[in-house]
């Protein structure tokens, strides 16, 4: 189970060492162009992902860091119980480093960092974080290790 836990500390400590570096650079708001189609941006999302419920007033955040606290237990459970399954296994750390990632900017400063913004002319995706990345990348593990497992 270590090399999993590893994986997520690593998630962890990408996650919450590129915060670090936006923050300090940053005022909120701010917005660096790097290519035409993605900026370095700090914004400050208080809801859930894509700013779900952003505006509820403050109860989102005590509802959304419990919902992370149940998943880290859940997942925490599926990783020591499926260790040898390294697809799942793998997909599992990623979503759980991104989960405490993103948990520890919403206790810490009651709101999560996104600073990685893509746009094409006036499309844009909301602004996005190490985390969320892992999030994004272990959910598609999972699903591609639950299609493998189906053809079985």
């Amino acid at each position: 189970m270590r090399k999993w836990l590893v994986v997520s500390a690593f998630v962890i400590a990408l996650d919450l060492y590129t915060k670090h570096l936006v923050q300090g650079a940053f005022a909120y708001g701010d917005q660096l162009t790097i290519t035409s189609f993605f900026d370095l941006v700090r914004y400050h999302n208080e809801g859930a992902a894509f700013s779900f419920l952003a505006d509820a007033g403050g109860w989102q955040k005590l509802f959304f860091s419990g919902i992370s606290i149940v998943a880290i237990v859940v997942i925490s459970y599926l990783i020591r119980k499926h260790q040898t399954q390294k697809l799942f296994c793998l997909g599992l750390a990623l979503v759980l480093g991104g989960a405490i990632g993103n948990l520890y900017d919403r206790v810490t400063l009651g709101y999560v960092v996104d600073f990685l913004y893509f746009h094409y002319h006036n499309f844009y995706w909301p602004a996005f974080n190490v985390a969320d990345s892992a999030i994004c990348v272990g959910v598609g593990l999972l699903l591609l290790d639950s299609f493998k497992t189906a053809q079985k």
